[in-house]
């Protein structure tokens, strides 16, 4: 184990496996070195360990990843496929979740819903009514990754008569939402970005001063995809210069570190990476990762290999 897991997954691997808890040690190198020779399975998540050739290399009997966690940028998969080692994630277990944690930042970030709670806190309610706030009302949504989480976003969506387009690497044939091939483009178009796209080296910075500018002083930003997705500094500037409206982030660039200048702002909704933050949630993902370690084990192969490690059963 790269780093610690909820108990209700790392109890199962124990009673199941021998584990070895890596960033306990001392000396992570030593026990690398010690357990070269023996280490099959490695369960990981997180930023704890960023699992890549140098572990690949340290782990040479290894035969499987198995991230918690949907999105996997702390993996190098591909290196992981060059060398024969399948990798897993935990999908569709926290699609809903995450997608009303979206619906719920973006409703507190139009309707101002922490500012207002901090204003009546505040007893500012006795001095007069809290100002007029945005509406969601004639928004036009644009999201960013139509993955399944994207899909269940547009579904809670379209319960508030919203148009919604999107923009991702290619067109889907079998969605009816206009594709902008174009995030920038997509950007003038509409005055709402729901982000959901994965990180990683094609994602990085793709929300920039650009596509901000685009986006216009109406515009609001949420984002619950991975936060190497938007440049943060020029998000900052955005929000500063009012160059944009607002945004709502659950995730950020270099977690859990939140730029001070972010914090300070006060029409922004900033939320502790949260989307997939509940028990029933947490949990199924935690089973799903015991679940792919067993099956593999069992030799009836991983349950969700991620797609740059497929597997074809012998």
């Amino acid at each position: 184990m790269t780093g610690p897991l909820m108990a209700y997954a790392a109890d199962q691997l124990k009673q199941r496996f021998t584990v070895h808890e890596l960033w306990k040690a001392p000396d992570q190198a030593k026990m690398l070195a010690e357990l070269s020779t023996r280490v099959r399975g490695v369960a990981g998540g997180g930023s704890h360990v960023r699992i890549d050739a140098g572990l690949f290399d340290a782990l040479p009997k290894l035969e499987i990843v198995a991230n918690f966690g949907v999105g996997y940028d702390n993996v190098d998969a591909k290196e992981a496929g060059r060398r024969g080692v399948i990798v897993t994630n935990t999908p569709d277990v926290l699609t809903e979740e995450v997608a009303d944690i979206a619906i719920g930042l973006l409703l507190a970030t139009v309707r101002q819903l922490p500012q207002v709670d901090r204003y009546l806190r505040a007893g500012k309610w006795l001095e007069g009514a809290y100002p007029l706030t945005s509406s969601l009302r004639k928004r036009k949504v644009g999201i960013v990754g139509l993955g399944r989480i994207g899909k269940a976003v547009a579904r809670r969506l379209e319960a508030f008569d919203l148009e919604i387009v999107y923009h991702g690497r290619s067109r889907q044939e079998d969605v009816a939402y206009r594709y902008y091939p174009s995030l920038v483009e997509m950007a003038k178009g509409v005055d709402t970005l729901v982000s959901v796209a994965p990180g990683g080296a094609s994602t990085h910075h793709i929300i920039n001063a650009e596509v901000l500018a685009a986006l216009g002083p109406n515009g609001i930003v949420v984002n619950v995809g991975r936060g190497t997705v938007i440049d943060e500094q020029a998000l900052i500037k955005a929000l500063q210069d009012k160059t944009i409206l607002s945004a709502g982030l659950d995730v950020f660039e270099d977690e859990p570190r939140v730029p001070a200048e972010l914090i300070a702002l006060d029409h922004v909704v900033l939320l502790p990476h949260v989307g997939s933050a509940s028990v029933h949630t947490r949990e199924q993902m935690g089973q799903l990762l015991v679940d792919n370690l067993v099956s593999w084990f069992d030799g009836k192969g991983p349950k969700t290999p991620v797609a740059e490690t497929p597997w074809k059963k012998a």
